[in-house]
C-alpha cells in the first residue's frame, strides 16, 4: 500500500471533520483522560489537585492517551498543539530554546520566561526546556504570570510535566520509529515494584537523524542539522511509613550534532542594482550551505533530585532538593569576512598567515556555486575596498576569510524548596514555603582566525597557534536566589471562589571576567574591547554585582454559573531577574556603531529586570453532558523592561547581548473548543489572536509603535481524532493536526530603515559612495504565515500499535527563526523542518 496515499486519505478525512459546524476541541481537554478520571481531568495548575474546569485560568492539558496519539516526545511537539504559544529551538545550538506565550518571549542568553516543573520540582536551566524528561504521563501548559505559584522565571507561564510513577505491578513498554534521512528513534521503560512499599522506573531514549540539509562545499556531507541524542532516566519511590513518601530521580543525557543552521540574507536596497540578492525577502531565500568548517554541538546533562512528602492529619509537608549540571559547546564558521578582519596583512605572523590562508581559499573557489550575493573575485579584499577584483562572502562562507567561532556554556546549580500545604479538603486551603537556588555558570565566546587547520576547542589560543584567538568574551556568573511564598484559596459561597498567592524573590548576581590581559594579534588592541590599555599594558576587567528584588502577587476569581460552566478572572505580576552581558559588550557597540556610523543603540553590560502586569478573564465549561467543552479567554499584559536578544556582527566579529525594551503592551483573545461527534470520533479547534505594541524603547527609539518581537499575530489549531474498534481487540486509529502560525517579526526594528557598517565604510572606501547607500530596509524580515499538517494513521490493541506518520505532510516551506543583525545589514535565517514520512511500532505489557 502506498504510504502517501494512506496519509493523504487520512488528511481528507480530517478535512471533512474540519468542516463540521461544531468544530471543537478544547485543546486543554483530553477526552480519554476524562473517561479515566471521574469528574473530568485532574490537574495541578495551582500546585494542588483539582478539576481542570475549576481552575480560574486558561490551561492546556495533554493526558497520557493524547500524548501517545499525537506522538509527542519533547516540548516542541506539544507546543505546536497549543494556541498562543510558539517555540524556537535548536537553530543555534541544542540548548537554545525560546518559548513565546501570548507575546512574552524568553530572550536568548537571558533566563527563560517559562518555568519548567517536572514531578513537582522546578528545573533551573533553560537548556532543559526541550529535552526528553522521561516517560511522560501528563503535560499542563499554564499561560500568564505563574511566579506566585510556580516560582522563578514563570513570567509568561509554566510547563508542568508528570512522568510515570512506579506502581504495585510490573509493566513496561517500548516505541521505535524509522523515517527518511536515516531518522530513527527508540524509547523504552520498565516499572517494577520492589518489595511491598517501593518501586522503580527506568527509561531510556535514543534518536538520530542525518537532518534535512547538506553541506554542498564539504561533499554534500550530513553536517547541517544532523543530531544524535541518548538519555537514561530512573525514578525510585518508596513509602517510608504510612504517611511518608520518598521520591528519588536521576537523569543523564548526551547530545552530539551540528550547530548554527543558518544562511545570511541581506537587506540593502541600494545594492540591489548590482545584484537583487542584496535586497531579499527572508521568506524567498533559497537555502544553500557551503561552510568550510564542520559545525559541531555537544551537550551533556546530569541531574539528580530527592523529594520527601509527609502527610499530617490536615496538612502535607513537601521538601525537595535538585542538583543539575549542563555543559554545552559549539564550533562553527565565522561571520565577519566582508569587513576585512582577516584580509589585510598585519604586523604579526598570525595576521599574515590568516591573510595568506584567506587568499588561497578564495582563489580555489573561483567558479564554485555560492549563495547569492556571495561572489569570489580575483582577490579576497571585500568589494567595497576593491570594486574591480574584490569579493563578498556573507557569513559561514567556504573561505577562511570569515574566521571561526567557539562557544561554551556550562552551568551547575543546586536548589531546594520546602512547602507546607493544607490537604485541600476544606472550604479554605493554603500553602506556605521557601526556596533557595545557587547557580555557577561560565559563558565563553571566542573568535579565531581560520588558517585552514580547523578549530581548536579552547577559548584562548596564542597568536602562534593553528587557530589564534582574535576576540574573546569569557565570564563566570554566580547567582543566589532566596524566595518565600504563600497562597490561600477560599470558597466564599457555594459558587464564588477566591484565591490569592504571593512570592517575594531576591536574586543576588555577580560576574567576573576570565579574559586574559593580552593583545589581539590582528588589531593590536585588547582581545576584549571592554579592556583598556594603560602604560602599554592591557588592564583586566573588574567584577560586578547587583541584587534584583520583586514581589509577585496573583489574585484569582471563579464563579459557577452552573455546575458545568465557570466564569473566571485573574491578575498577576510576572518577574524575570536582570543580569549581566559578557563584559565589554557595551564598549564594542559604542565604538563600532554609535561612534563609527552615528547610530544611537543603547546596550549595557548589565540589563534590567523584566516585570509584567497581566489580566485574564474568561468562561469555560461543558455542554451536552460533556460532549462539547469550551474555554474563551481574553487577556491584557503590560511589560516593563522586556528582555530582548540582540545580535551584532562587524569587523570585530560577533556579539550576543540582552537589551531591554522599556514598555510593551500586549492584549488578545483565545478560544478552545472540542466536540465528540460520535463515540470514538472527536474534532477540536483553537485560535489565538495577540496584538502587541512597543510603547517605549530607549535602546532603539525608532521602534516605538512596532510589534513585540517573536510574537505571532495569531495561531490556529484544527484537528480530528478517530479511534474505532475493528474487532474485540484491535482499533483503527487516526489523527490529523493542522497548525497555522501567523506573521511574525523577530526584531524590534521592522518597517524601519537603519544605517549599517556599510554606511560608515562606503564614503572612505574605493567606491566612495554616500553613506545612505549603505542603509538597510528591514521591511522584508517578517516571517510569513505558514501552516503545517501532521498525520498519524494505523492500528492498535491493548498491547501493540503500528502507526504510519507524516510530519509536514504537504512539505510547507517556512522559516524557523530570523535573527536580524541590524548594523550588519542583514539577517541570519534558519529553515523549518521539511516533509518526513515514517513508521512507528509500539509494544507495552
Amino acid at each position: 500500500m502506498n504510504i502517501r496515499l494512506v496519509l493523504a486519505s487520512g488528511a481528507a478525512l480530517g478535512a471533512i471533520a474540519f468542516s463540521s459546524p461544531a468544530l471543537a476541541q478544547d485543546a486543554p481537554s483530553d477526552p480519554v483522560a476524562e473517561e479515566e478520571q471521574p469528574g473530568g481531568i485532574v490537574v495541578t495548575a495551582r500546585r494542588q489537585s483539582e478539576s481542570l474546569q475549576d481552575v480560574p485560568a486558561a490551561v492546556t492539558v495533554f493526558g497520557a492517551e493524547t500524548l501517545a496519539k499525537t506522538g509527542v516526545q519533547r516540548a516542541d511537539d506539544f507546543i505546536q498543539l497549543t494556541p498562543g504559544v510558539t517555540i524556537v529551538t535548536g537553530t543555534a545550538e541544542a540548548g537554545d530554546t525560546q518559548i513565546n506565550i501570548r507575546g512574552i518571549n524568553g530572550a536568548r542568553d537571558a533566563e527563560s520566561s517559562v518555568a519548567l516543573v517536572v514531578d513537582g520540582i522546578l528545573k533551573t536551566n533553560t537548556a532543559q526546556l526541550n529535552q526528553n524528561q522521561g516517560t511522560l504521563r501528563q503535560v499542563e501548559i499554564l499561560k500568564g504570570p505563574q511566579g506566585a505559584l510556580y516560582g522563578r522565571n514563570a513570567a509568561a507561564g509554566a510547563i508542568v510535566l508528570q512522568t510515570l510513577k512506579p506502581g504495585n505491578r510490573l509493566e513496561g513498554g517500548m516505541l521505535v520509529r524509522a523515517a527518511r534521512d536515516n531518522t530513527y528513534l527508540a524509547n523504552g521503560y520498565i516499572s517494577t515494584p520492589i518489595g511491598d512499599n517501593a518501586g522503580l522506573v527506568v527509561s531510556g531514549n535514543y534518536s538520530t537523524t542525518d537532518g534535512f540539509f547538506r553541506n554542498r562545499f564539504l561533499g554534500n556531507s550530513k553536517t547541517i542539522d544532523d543530531q544524535e541524542v541518548w538519555g537514561v532516566d530512573a525514578r525510585f519511590v518508596a513509602d517510608l511509613g504510612p504517611n511518608t513518601e520518598l521520591d528519588l530521580k536521576a537523569r543523564y543525557a548526551d547530545l552530539t550534532g551540528a550547530s548554527i543552521n543558518y544562511n545570511t540574507s541581506f537587506h540593502l536596497p541600494n545594492f540591489a542594482g548590482v545584484d537583487p540578492a542584496f535586497f531579499e525577502d527572508v521568506n524567498t531565500h533559497p537555502f544553500g550551505f557551503y561552510s568550510n568548517i564542520r559545525p559541531t554541538n555537544d551537550q551533556t546533562t546530569f541531574e539528580a533530585s530527592a523529594k520527601i512528602e509527609h502527610q499530617f492529619e490536615s496538612m502535607t509537608l513537601t521538601a525537595w532538593a535538585l542538583y543539575s549540571d549542563v555543559d554545552q559547546s559549539l564550533t562553527a564558521d565565522g561571520t565577519s569576512a566582508d569587513f576585512a578582519r582577516f584580509t589585510f596583512p598585519g604586523a604579526t605572523p598570525a595576521s599574515v598567515a590568516a591573510s595568506n590562508a584567506c587568499f588561497a581559499s578564495t582563489a580555489q573557489l573561483t567558479g564554485f556555486p555560492l549563495n547569492a550575493p556571495t561572489f569570489i573575485g580575483q582577490t579576497p579584499i571585500p568589494f567595497i575596498f576593491d570594486p574591480a577584483t574584490g569579493s563578498t562572502f556573507g557569513g559561514f562562507s567556504p573561505t577562511t576569510c570569515d574566521g571561526t567561532q567557539y562557544q561554551t556554556r556550562s552551568q551547575s546549580d543546586i536548589s531546594a524548596e520546602i512547602r507546607l500545604a493544607s490537604n485541600g479538603d476544606g472550604d479554605v486551603n493554603w500553602q506556605v514555603g521557601a526556596y533557595y537556588l545557587h547557580i555557577d555558570r561560565e559563558v565563553g565566546v571566542s573568535l579565531g582566525a581560520d588558517l585552514g587547520r580547523g578549530v581548536i576547542r579552547r577559548l584562548y589560543n596564542a597568536p602562534d597557534s593553528d587557530n589564534p584567538t582574535t576576540q574573546l568574551y569569557n565570564d563566570a556568573f554566580k547567582t543566589d536566589v532566596y524566595a518565600v511564598f504563600a497562597s490561600i484559596d477560599a470558597d466564599l459561597t457555594d459558587r464564588f471562589h477566591v484565591g490569592f498567592a504571593g512570592r517575594y524573590d531576591i536574586e543576588d548576581r555577580r560576574v567576573r571576567s576570565l579574559v586574559p590581559a593580552v593583545f589581539d594579534p590582528f588589531t593590536g588592541g585588547p582581545i576584549n574591547p571592554g579592556q583598556q590599555v594603560v602604560n602599554g599594558a592591557v588592564q583586566p576587567l573588574g567584577p560586578q554585582s547587583q541584587t534584583f528584588r520583586q514581589f509577585q502577587p496573583k489574585l484569582s476569581l471563579r464563579y459557577e454559573l452552573t455546575p458545568d460552566i465557570n466564569l473566571y478572572g485573574n491578575w498577576g505580576i510576572g518577574f524575570k531577574s536582570g543580569g549581566f552581558n559578557n563584559q565589554g559588550s557595551a564598549a564594542i557597540v559604542d565604538q563600532s556603531f554609535n561612534q563609527f556610523i552615528g547610530t544611537n543603540v543603547l546596550i549595557e553590560d548589565q540589563y534590567r529586570k523584566e516585570v509584567s502586569n497581566a489580566f485574564e478573564a474568561g468562561i469555560k465549561g461543558s455542554l451536552v453532558d460533556g460532549a462539547i467543552t469550551f474555554d474563551l479567554a481574553t487577556y491584557y499584559t503590560n511589560v516593563e523592561d522586556m528582555q530582548f536578544f540582540e545580535f551584532f556582527v562587524g569587523g570585530f566579529g560577533l556579539l550576543r547581548v540582552v537589551s531591554n525594551i522599556d514598555e510593551v503592551e500586549l492584549y488578545g483573545a483565545e478560544l478552545n473548543l472540542t466536540a465528540k461527534i460520535l463515540e470514538g470520533w472527536t474534532v477540536f479547534g483553537s485560535a489565538n489572536v495577540t496584538e502587541s505594541e512597543i510603547k517605549a524603547n530607549a535602546s532603539r527609539p525608532v521602534t516605538v509603535g512596532n510589534k513585540s518581537p517573536h510574537t505571532a499575530d495569531y495561531t490556529i489549531n484544527l484537528g480530528t481524532q478517530i479511534d474505532l474498534p475493528i474487532n474485540d481487540t484491535i482499533d483503527f486509529v487516526t489523527r490529523a493536526d493542522y497548525r497555522i502560525t501567523g506573521p511574525t517579526w523577530f526584531h524590534t526594528l521592522q518597517d524601519d530603515p537603519n544605517p549599517t557598517l556599510f554606511s560608515g565604510l562606503l564614503p572612505g572606501s574605493a567606491l566612495a559612495l554616500p553613506a545612505f547607500v549603505g542603509d538597510a530596509d528591514y521591511s522584508v524580515t517578517q516571517r510569513d504565515a505558514f501552516g503545517i499538517v501532521d498525520m498519524r494513521i494505523g492500528f492498535e490493541s491493548d498491547r501493540w500499535s503500528v502507526i504510519a506518520y507524516a510530519e509536514n505532510l504537504f512539505n510547507e516551506k517556512y522559516l524557523n527563526e530570523v535573527i536580524t543583525a541590524v548594523e550588519f545589514g542583514g539577517s541570519f535565517i534558519s529553515p523549518g523542518g521539511l516533509q518526513r514520512f515514517g513508521i512507528e511500532l509500539g509494544y507495552k505489557f
